[in-house]
């Protein structure tokens, strides 16, 4: 069977969702499902979620003034149906758990293999690649942007079509049980975990409780599923052992299965490497730079691999990538700056990494300028991570440092403790006094990297400074 849009029945949600007809016609089928009534369509299912600053209960009658054909409601919540007495009105326990029962449903109704990836950093890199390779012999449906999470991930296989023969979701996480939830959720056939950092420390406190959040996507993986792991990450490897369950492993290191070796930054603004993997080597360039962009074209290339596509398009697949705004983007400005735009969000380990990839494209003349926000959801290692933060910033040789946040102190002692001049490092108020500084401080052929936690919005540092310098010409 395939479930299909225009032929799911009102019964068949109902089977799904373990729950309640409150009204309506269990042969009803609907054209479509929403959880947002401002686009709610004819004929569609829409269904009433809650989060910590909304209530989709709120608009259950302007969905069904809308269009909608039936509704999904928690118990204990009346519709009111003087309006429209033929709704399909479907109650459950919860509305967020139905979601995720009815996505699963759904997945297990096509025949699409399922690709999974988490990791502290690199996951929507990691799924854009994955998604180029595969795109190239199979039609692929991928979650948009971000969309990881409890709501994202169903709304995402709710797409599934039967002409779809793969599928690349990413999944994130802040609380322990999240990844099992939505690894039983999507039932993947690939599960991929890309590396252990120092995030969300202030649900899962510290890097052991990272790794064991992260490894419950092999814990809930079925026996037949394939893992892959970074053979680099010790703290995951030791995490993942305990299942013991075989994994296709990547990185730079020796023994592993996939792996990058001879790593080049190329002229063009990329960065080339030859990739190893069933003992044969094939030269890859990418469009994008950084060793970090490696590790991540290491993993699309491990799980292509698991799904058996042929080396051809993996290396093709992974040439055509192009990059992700915000995510490392490089952006030739006018006098031959580079502004390195890696503002989508930030934590510790991200950090490290992206420093080390944007050292090698300073140029000899030039200055390295970094901006940086704070990093969210540290806990009590918020302290000592941004102190730590502004010591990498230093050891990485900058000659400017620009903070701005709650923990600009605590960046700047990190800093001065690893040999900036007080003086060298400038607190900013707003992005505006960021933008202004950094204007002052820059001169031709300086590169200017900016990193900070979605909080921070440090996308508007980078957009002012390109509205002051305008577009260069990329010469790399």
């Amino acid at each position: 069977m395939s479930a299909e849009w225009g032929k799911v029945s009102s019964k068949e949600i109902l089977a799904a969702v373990k729950g309640r007809m409150v009204s309506g016609d269990p042969k009803l089928c609907f054209s479509g499902f929403n959880s947002d009534s401002r686009a709610t369509d004819q004929g569609e299912i829409f269904w009433a979620l809650k989060g910590d600053r909304f209530d989709g209960h709120d608009f259950v009658s302007r969905a069904v003034q809308q269009g909608a054909s039936g509704v999904v409601i928690q118990e204990g919540f009346q519709v009111p149906l003087e309006e429209s007495p033929h709704t399909v009105v479907i109650a459950v326990n919860d509305t967020l758990r139905a979601l995720g029962d009815l996505a699963a449903w759904w997945r297990r109704q096509h025949a699409a293999r399922v690709v999974a990836i988490t990791g502290s950093s690199g996951k929507t890199t990691t799924k854009e690649m994955t998604a180029a390779i595969l795109e190239k012999g199979n039609k692929t449906l991928k979650n948009q942007g971000n969309y990881n999470n409890l709501i994202g991930l169903p709304v995402t296989l709710l797409k599934l079509v039967e002409t779809h023969e793969r599928v690349v979701v990413e999944m994130g996480m802040n609380h322990k049980g999240e990844i099992a939830r939505l690894t039983e959720i999507a039932a993947p056939d690939v599960a991929a975990i890309l590396n252990v950092g120092m995030v969300h420390l202030e649900g899962l406190g510290d890097m052991d409780g990272v790794a064991e959040a992260k490894t419950e996507m092999i814990e809930k993986s079925s026996p037949e599923a394939k893992i892959v792991l970074n053979g680099d990450d010790g703290v995951l490897m030791k995490h993942a052992a305990r299942f013991g369950r075989e994994s296709i492993t990547f990185g730079l290191g020796e023994g592993n299965h996939i792996r990058g070796t001879h790593i080049q930054n190329r002229e063009s603004g990329g960065v080339g490497f030859d990739l190893t993997f069933d003992g044969t080597t094939w030269p890859v360039k990418l469009g994008v730079p950084g060793t970090h962009n490696v590790k991540n074209a290491l993993a699309a290339a491990a799980i292509a691999w698991c799904l058996n596509e042929p080396p051809g398009h993996i290396i093709k697949g992974l040439g055509a990538f192009q990059g992700i705004k915000g995510r490392f983007q490089t952006i030739p400005l006018e006098n031959d700056i580079l502004l390195i735009d890696d503002t989508y969000n930030a934590n510790p380990s991200a950090l490290k990494t992206t420093l080390h990839s944007a050292a090698p494209l300073v140029k000899k003349d030039g200055q390295f300028i970094v901006g940086l926000g704070d990093m969210g959801e540290l806990g009590e290692a918020a302290v000592s991570a941004h102190q730590e933060a502004g010591k990498r910033i230093a050891d990485s040789g900058a000659s400017w440092l620009f903070a701005m946040g709650t923990h600009v102190e605590d960046v700047k002692e990190g800093a001065i403790d690893g040999g900036m001049s007080l003086n060298r490092v400038v607190i900013a108020k707003s992005h505006d006094e960021m933008i202004r500084g950094i204007i002052q401080k820059v001169k031709p052929k300086d590169t200017v990297f900016l990193k900070g936690s979605r909080m921070m919005q440090f996308e508007k540092v980078s957009e002012g400074l390109q509205n002051h310098f305008g577009p260069g010409f990329p010469d790399r």
